[in-house]
């Protein structure tokens, strides 16, 4: 949920005017981590994943920002509000939805569109502009997720907790004073579960079954929808690590050596020749049943001689080793 739903963010910025006390790369910055909103994120594309040569409608959502103080001696303030959101192809897009003919007001605006929380209705501050002062830029927000960039992140700070009545006693209270619960007040989560009872029996085998989680959003999308997405990215990576275990490397196997699944090439198995040949790099053969690097023949199970009582690689037990210390049986 931090790091790796994917959102909207802008990620190219491209100053066509810009005669503003700030900067470009200072207002660059200042623009890509205006929160976008997401809806229907999922029908977009990574740059890297689209056909096209540069950007599209499948990939890109484009933001056109025109200001200019023209007389005013008083500073205009520049904010999300402005920014226009366009095609590619320069068509605007209306903020508003519409369903059957009837204006329909949903959570989150369309997609691109900056999120505006405040009572105002303005959104986050760009800069301000003095007499005379212009900002032309057009960005191109992509989609992305926060290991790239902390602009894609959906979530500004994520709490985690579970029982919270310590039943368990996996948390170990340190308190100056004689009553902990002084120092530790409960969390509002106890309303959740009962609390410990008076001579009940400590469970040592008992595991939580309950988890608890305050998370807060940047706007860019709802709570509960970061939350299914992030346990629907979870569920895609461990489907790919279980479709990447069950790979065949040999294809005129279902599932390679012996049903094995993936394996590493055919040196060293069932008596095959290892990448030395048929010895091993110690110089001794290394088939099951021959001398090992040690010139003993392992016992059953393939345990090394130390472990049966057998002389290592510096002699038998009590023997003295490189640093001249004597070993011992374990």
């Amino acid at each position: 949920m931090l790091a790796e739903i994917p959102t909207i963010a802008i990620d190219l910025v491209e100053i066509e005017s810009n005669t503003s006390v700030l900067a470009d790369e200072f207002l660059a910055h200042r623009l890509g981590l205006i929160p976008l909103s997401t809806r229907n994120v999922e029908d977009m594309f990574y740059s890297r994943d689209c056909d096209c040569e540069e950007f599209c409608d499948n990939c890109a959502t484009i933001l056109r920002l025109r200001v200019q103080n023209r007389s005013s001696e008083q500073n205009v303030k520049v904010f999300a509000k402005d920014l226009q959101v366009e095609r590619v192809d320069g068509t605007p897009v209306s903020r508003g939805y519409v369903a059957n003919g009837v204006s329909v007001a949903e959570e989150l605006p369309p997609r691109g569109f900056p999120i505006i929380m405040d009572p105002a209705g303005n959104g986050p501050l760009i800069c301000q502009l003095r007499r005379g002062q212009d900002l032309h830029i057009r960005c191109i927000a992509k989609k992305g997720i926060a290991k790239e960039h902390a602009k894609w992140a959906p979530t500004a700070a994520i709490g985690f907790e579970y029982d919270p009545h310590n039943k368990l006693k996996h948390t170990t209270l340190w308190h100056e004073g004689t009553n902990a619960k002084e120092e530790w007040p409960d969390s509002k989560n106890v309303e959740w579960e009962e609390p410990q009872q008076d001579g009940e029996a400590f469970q040592y085998d008992g595991e939580p079954t309950q988890f608890y989680v305050n998370l807060e959003g940047t706007g860019v999308m709802p709570p509960d929808v970061i939350l299914h997405s992030g346990i629907r990215t979870l569920q895609q990576k461990l489907a790919t690590v279980i479709q990447g275990l069950g790979t065949t490397s040999d294809p005129t196997q279902p599932n390679g050596i012996n049903g094995g699944g993936g394996h590493s090439p055919n040196l060293g198995v069932n008596g095959a020749q290892t990448a030395y040949g048929a010895q091993s790099a110690y110089g001794a053969q290394s088939a099951y049943g021959n001398t090992t690097a040690y010139g003993q023949q392992p016992p059953e199970g393939y345990q090394t001689p130390a472990y049966q009582g057998g002389a290592s690689a510096y002699g038998g037990l009590g023997g003295a080793t490189p640093y001249g210390q004597q070993q011992r049986g374990f």
